[in-house]
């Protein structure tokens, strides 16, 4: 393997100008230069790990330039270019007539072991996002993911590979990425299509993308993530929080929405009505920060860390550190959200200054018991129930029959019809819940409203709190208050409020837009 790497970097050195070859050659530290820098009429440079060299003090002719680039693969719209069967990458820098006068050569290498501190997240099959800044490994990661996958797995593996840059130039794949097939993107503007020609066409099992950049790449994630497709990608930004703010690429982590609360429910959440929830379940299962090639923190559970951020909750990630002698080392570490919900970004507390406990401390604690809500689809999407409750973890159960289940959930139109299934379930006393909408983001407000408090009725949870909340809201009516609004529930809900209302000889009427119309009660 070390010959190949030396081989590949001679091929490198080979298109450069003579005069810049031989000073590369004597360095004894070869092995790590990062790119070579040519521009006109300045000294050719040499980038190594910890130092930048002038090579000699020859500037750099036009000539020289286009010598280079007579070598080299053609360059593309994004301005990159490679040389064939190598990883490496030539970059260009052009004048406003459109001439090439400058080029960064940055050497390309294939490092085995390189996922190591995450391979088991990734041999899951759950779906896996990875941040860090520029240069730190990202693209090598994904390199050597595809490999073992694919060879080690023995996984159907599509890589996805814009500018050549994950399985290098020419028509044939580098062996780094092992048996998995290459598509190859002509403009990165054209990536989101072939992501999604990718699952229409060749069946994959996993895909891999470097650099998910655009809204439209982040919808055909989305796309491709609801069709059972493994994803593994990186994306720009550092942190969590970078991402969970950026406007472009929220939707990798679900989105982020603003939502009035009702007063009950603002007093209980102890902030202002107006917050910032999560729009959707979460693209990607786990979030990767890389912080070095040895050290990364692990968001395990996204949309649990997501939601907890943006209520200004600290969370409490994974550490990973791959030591010397190949173990992986693991820490919990307490993070201070950087997004406190009506009080937009605050400072956050780097994973690497935080306070670390051993992992295994963590895992000593001895669960809460969880009562498991089976729930019986009728008229809804069950692929989507299933997603939702996996992407959640939420400690539910989809069953298909109504002796089994604790609920049944339909839709609008279905319960309309008063079917005979729907007839049966009443008649066992099963609870029947109402979705207005058969789409994914409803689906997950109707679980987590299920799951939100576990000391209540295994039989009936959303409606004993809704009841229970009108209630409540009917004391204050009568206890002088002039108006009371109940939090947003779905139609069959409110219908049991004003129930609740009209027992009392108050007054209610249902106000506002779904998902957020809600009852009010007030004096006759």
């Amino acid at each position: 393997m070390q010959d190949r790497i030396e081989s590949e970097l001679d091929v490198l050195i080979a298109k450069l100008p003579p005069h810049v070859q031989e000073p590369l050659r004597q360095r004894e530290d070869i092995d790590q230069l990062l790119e070579v820098v040519l521009d006109l009429g300045r000294f050719p440079e040499a980038r190594f790990l910890g130092e930048n060299v002038y090579l000699n003090e020859q500037e750099v002719t036009q000539d020289e330039i286009q010598h280079t680039i007579d070598l080299i693969g053609q360059f593309g719209e994004d301005n990159r270019a490679g040389i064939e069967r190598t990883l490496h990458r030539i970059s260009a820098i052009r004048n406003r007539a459109g001439q090439i006068i400058g080029l960064t050569l940055r050497v390309g290498r294939a490092v085995y072991g390189t996922i190591r501190v995450i391979e088991d997240l990734i041999l899951t099959g759950q779906s896996v996002l990875l941040l860090g800044k520029p240069g730190v490994g990202k693209t090598t990661m994904l390199r050597e993911v595809a490999r073992v996958l694919a060879d080690s797995a023995n996984r159907r593996v599509i890589v996805v590979d814009t500018s050549n840059e994950i399985a290098g130039d020419g028509d044939i794949p580098h062996p780094a990425i092992g048996k998995s097939r290459r598509m190859q993107v002509a403009s990165p503007l054209a990536q989101h299509a072939v992501m999604i020609e990718a699952v229409e066409n060749h069946m994959p099992e996993v895909i891999i993308i470097d650099e998910i950049g655009t809204e439209q790449d982040a919808n055909a994630a989305r796309t491709i993530a609801e069709r059972g497709v493994q994803l593994v990608a990186t994306a720009h930004g550092n942190t969590l929080d970078n991402l969970i703010m950026n406007p472009t690429l929220s939707d990798l982590v679900g989105g982020v929405q603003s939502v009035t609360l009702g007063d009950i429910e603002a007093r209980r959440r102890r902030t202002q009505k107006t917050v910032l929830e999560r729009r959707a379940p979460p693209t990607f299962d786990v979030l990767v920060e890389i912080q070095t090639w040895n050290r990364v923190v692990v968001h395990a559970d996204v949309s649990d860390t997501v939601d907890r951020i943006l209520r200004g909750i600290n969370v409490t990630p994974e550490l990973r550190t791959l030591e010397d002698s190949g173990a992986v080392t693991k820490s919990r570490s307490v993070v201070k959200s950087a997004i406190a919900n009506g009080h937009g970004p605050q400072h956050s507390t780097p994973p690497s200054r935080a306070e670390e406990a051993p992992i295994e401390r963590a895992e000593e604690l001895e669960p809460e018991p969880v009562n498991v809500t089976h729930i019986m689809p009728y008229g809804v999407n069950k692929g989507k129930l299933q997603q939702v409750v996996r992407i959640t973890r939420a400690p539910v159960e989809v069953v298909d029959n109504i002796n089994k289940a604790d609920l049944l959930l339909t839709t609008k139109n279905y319960y309309r019809r008063k079917t005979h299934a729907l007839q049966v379930a009443e008649q066992k006393g099963k609870p029947v819940y109402v979705l207005r909408r058969n789409t994914s983001p409803q689906i997950e407000q109707f679980i987590q409203a299920v799951t939100r408090r576990s000391g209540t009725s295994k039989n009936s949870p959303v409606i004993d709190v809704a009841v229970s909340e009108a209630e409540d809201a009917a004391s204050r009516i009568q206890s002088g208050e002039h108006e009371v609004e109940l939090n947003p529930q779905g139609a069959y809900i409110r219908h049991l409020q004003h129930e609740v209302a009209e027992n009392h000889g108050l007054a209610s009427s249902s106000s506002g837009k779904d998902p957020s119309r809600h009852v009010v009660f007030y004096h006759r």
